[in-house]
């Protein structure tokens, strides 16, 4: 069987930025040479790009993490470090990139070469070259380099074709996409024969070509999970057009016209949206006895189900996937009807525009503070967290100016608030240090 996975998630990692430098010049000659601490370059972000070579998310099966290259440090003389390169992930068309904690639809990758950035980089840090002053002429301080961003998303395939094969099993799509398509999907006189979705390329007598998808089978309830379930319907959702194969021999004691709504009640209870695209029923097995005549009564029961009088009749189409008869016509219409059918926008209602808003939005909290049951304080927070990672211990001014930094934030009001006295400890993430008055 041929492996397909349309559904994944994977871990992206972006390059911390380089550290900053402290240095100084010491040339002979040079008075009062100052400070020479070159910046860090900028970490390499992750990118993912669309390769139209792909057609399944089979790559990520065993390699579901992803991790770009740290800037360079900061060097002597005012050198600053080199950026990393960005790191690319290859994807399929038709991938739908979403954050696994959050949801928010991240982007939609349907051309070829597309790119979306999933985790940014982070900026070097600034060496003490940066810092210079006439109050500081000589200054030791630098900063580390900013931690790249951290993600989880989800990758979720949904094939790109202009036309969907729906209907019950062993109703003979799989049969009807190798005649019209050099597709050769396994075709089996069983129920689920086809486990994946199968793509080919229709050329109609006239020249015109579309792409077609030979979606597995749908039975009763699959919107809900049963049989194949909502496994493969995603699929059916980039299509413009859906050609809906029903058996019209009945020969297994089913009754075209209730197969017939069965499936639309599936589409419906799956999206509502698929019903707006046009449909074409293919009465396949024409060349089996009592074909004719369930035709015949299959076309009297949906003109009486015809709610608008004015409205178009469903066009339905006599084939035989065997003997090949009423192929073309049937791929002529469906390549007219393409012609007048616009695409069907999947996320436009989740797709925010880019417009700026003013108004006032209260900020969220900077810090939180919890303790410990060993009455140690516990400073938590993006913003503080970020700060000390780029904040360099090893020199006394970069010490005191995150000292300074906390000052100004209000850690040291809101510590002596919730009744913090001196000699207290306090705890960043593993770094611990005295609460002083």
């Amino acid at each position: 069987m041929s492996m397909f996975l349309d559904q994944v998630t994977i871990d992206v990692k972006a390059g911390k930025g380089g550290d900053g430098m402290v240095a100084f010049r010491r040339e002979k000659y040079v008075p009062d040479g100052g400070p020479a601490g070159g910046d860090g370059g900028h970490g390499g972000a992750v990118i993912l790009v669309v390769d139209e070579g792909l057609r399944t998310l089979m790559d990520f099966r065993f390699n579901r993490h992803f991790k770009a290259q740290p800037g360079e440090n900061g060097m002597s003389k005012g050198m600053h470090g080199r950026g990393s390169e960005d790191t690319y992930v290859k994807v399929p068309q038709g991938t739908t990139v979403r954050d696994a904690e959050t949801g928010a639809l991240l982007g939609d990758l349907i051309e070829n070469g597309q790119t979306l950035v999933v985790a940014k980089g982070g900026r070097g840090g600034r060496g003490n070259i940066r810092f210079a002053s006439p109050r500081n002429p000589a200054p030791e301080i630098a900063e580390n380099g900013e931690p790249g961003q951290e993600r989880k998303i989800e990758l979720e395939l949904k094939v790109l074709a202009d036309v969907g094969l729906v209907g019950f099993p062993s109703v003979g799509k799989s049969t009807l996409l190798s005649v019209i398509s050099s597709a050769r999907p396994k075709i089996g006189a069983y129920h689920f024969t086809t486990l994946v979705p199968n793509l080919g390329m229709v050329t109609t007598s006239d020249g015109r070509s579309f792409a077609a998808a030979d979606l597995p089978g749908l039975i009763e309830g699959a919107s809900q999970g049963v049989g194949l379930g909502t496994q493969f319907l995603r699929h059916i959702e980039r299509t413009r057009v859906i050609l809906h194969v029903i058996d019209m021999s009945g020969m297994e004691g089913r009754d075209p016209y209730e197969d017939y709504l069965a499936i639309n009640h599936e589409l419906s209870s799956y999206n509502l949206r698929l019903l707006e695209r046009p449909q074409i029923i293919v009465a396949n097995k024409m060349d089996m006895p009592n074909a004719e005549e369930n035709l015949a009564k299959f076309k009297e029961q949906l003109n009486k189900e015809k709610t608008d009088e004015f409205a178009d009749d469903i066009p339905v189409f006599p084939i035989s996937g065997v003997t090949r008869k009423g192929i073309d016509p049937l791929l002529n219409a469906t390549a007219d009807l393409l012609e007048v059918t616009p695409e069907f926008p999947l996320y436009d209602e989740e797709i925010e525009e880019e417009t700026v808003q003013y108004g006032f939005n209260p900020d969220e909290p900077e810090f939180k503070i919890d303790r410990d049951p060993d009455a140690t304080w516990i400073l938590s927070g993006e913003k503080i967290e970020k700060l000390f990672q780029m904040t360099n211990f090893d020199h006394d001014e970069t010490v005191m100016r995150f000292a300074r930094q906390l000052r100004g934030m209000g850690v040291d009001e809101a510590l002596r608030a919730r009744g913090a006295k001196d000699g207290d400890l306090v705890r960043i993430g593993e770094f611990e240090f005295e609460f002083v008055e």
